[in-house]
């Protein structure tokens, strides 16, 4: 499968790339400065403007899925960088019949909120991540409203431990806490060839 990795120079990108091109795929890698990536063999590199429909356009042509690894450095600030390249996306996937988008969110948003652990949502949420929560719910909702085929992918609070090898899709209020980039990657790379979650948004957590 032809596969975009969007935000393939972040921590949770480059996981991604990585591990989608273990599993066989064709990965683009869509990053921003092409001074901050090196590429693994056999990776396409595209540069430019996420937010742009038209560079975003020429990017997706001929790819059969999207993985959306973007997020911003300073979740407490107002910002709609994750918006405004789902909005990209979705005018691209619309115009070149992309078949799925897979996009990385957060716990905390949408009904994701009953969740989270009590301190998270009553001391985090409001506070640290306000900014960023904000600008994911209004990139879900692009996303989902789009038509396309989706899979919105919202992991538990992350970290870089090596991977555990197992991922629980959180049911109800079950309360998730922690998941590694490796397993969150794992997962969102497994989403291109399983239909178990398509147009749905799912809450994944190790523990």
């Amino acid at each position: 499968m032809n596969v975009l990795v969007i935000g393939a120079a972040g921590k949770t990108g480059r996981q991604v790339v990585e591990q989608a091109v273990a599993a066989g795929h064709t990965v683009t890698a869509f990053i921003r400065d092409s001074a901050q990536y090196n590429a693994p063999p056999n990776v396409r590199v595209f540069t430019g403007d996420a937010t742009d429909p038209a560079t975003m356009s020429h990017a997706i042509a001929d790819q059969d899925a999207v993985i959306d690894t973007v997020g911003g450095k300073t979740p407490w600030r107002k910002t709609e960088i994750e918006q405004r390249v789902a909005h990209a996306i979705v005018a691209a996937a619309k115009q070149h019949g992309t078949c799925r988008i897979i996009a990385i969110s957060a716990l905390g948003v949408g009904d994701s909120t009953a969740q989270a652990t009590l301190l998270f949502r009553l001391l985090l949420l409001p506070t640290f991540l306000r900014g960023s929560t904000a600008d994911k719910t209004a990139m879900e909702q692009a996303i989902a409203q789009a038509g396309v085929p989706y899979v919105l992918v919202r992991p538990a609070v992350l970290n870089d431990q090596p991977a555990v090898g197992s991922v629980r899709v959180l049911a109800g209020v079950e309360k998730g806490r922690q998941i590694t980039r490796a397993d969150l990657a794992a997962f969102v790379v497994e989403q291109l060839t399983t239909d178990t979650h398509v147009n749905r948004a799912v809450t994944i957590a190790n523990s």
